[in-house]
């Protein structure tokens, strides 16, 4: 009996800011159980209070969501949400937190995950920028897109807020501009068949 395909990426990173938290709804909403891929997310929040953010997401999605904590084991098939105040990176297959100083002046740094993501996966992830304002997430998707991997940005015409779609798309690095809506499902068609039941550990 032949062996099902193997997902073709290992880690989908997502950023966003201003007006994320209702597409990351629409995102997050469309990923299947049993999606093959870890997806981690850095969404702007206000530092001063806790978050909800995994939770509301959680009421949403078909996959497990989660605040990150710190040297966690990264799982194929679950949502991992940066905590307020607090960078999110990868390393040797688990979660590390940081309390650094900040990037573009926030903490959470989407450019930090990314760039963090691309050393440890290479061309088997996927960067992904939001609506938001300022410039965080370009340097990010110019170093995932560096080492191969795929890149998305919602289209600035369309997303709530231009600023950060429109600071990735400058860059020359991103593969696909697309509308809110399609995002998800393109997300799904390219990290393809797997299990959500396997550890995935970073490429050494």
């Amino acid at each position: 009996m032949p062996r099902p395909a193997a997902a073709l990426f290992d880690a989908v990173t997502i950023g966003a800011s201003a007006g994320g938290v209702e597409a990351l709804h629409e995102v997050v909403g469309t990923l299947p159980a049993g999606f093959a891929a870890a997806v981690l997310i850095v969404q702007h929040l206000d530092p001063r209070h806790k978050s909800v953010l995994a939770y509301l997401l959680g009421r949403r999605a078909r996959l497990p969501v989660k605040q990150a904590i710190h040297d966690e084991a990264i799982r194929a098939g679950t949502i991992y949400v940066a905590p307020p105040d607090m960078h999110l990176l990868v390393a040797n297959g688990r979660l590390e937190l940081s309390h650094s100083q900040l990037v573009h002046f926030t903490r959470p740094s989407i450019d930090l995950l990314f760039e963090s993501v691309a050393g440890a996966y290479g061309d088997r992830a996927i960067g992904v920028v939001l609506t938001g304002s300022g410039i965080d997430g370009a340097t990010g998707i110019k170093a995932i897109k560096g080492v191969g991997g795929t890149t998305i940005v919602q289209d600035p015409a369309r997303a709530a807020h231009p600023g950060m779609p429109q600071a990735a798309l400058a860059t020359g690095c991103v593969d696909y501009r697309l509308p809110l809506e399609e995002i998800g499902p393109a997300i799904v068609q390219l990290v393809g068949p797997g299990t959500s039941e396997q550890v995935k550990v970073v490429h050494e």
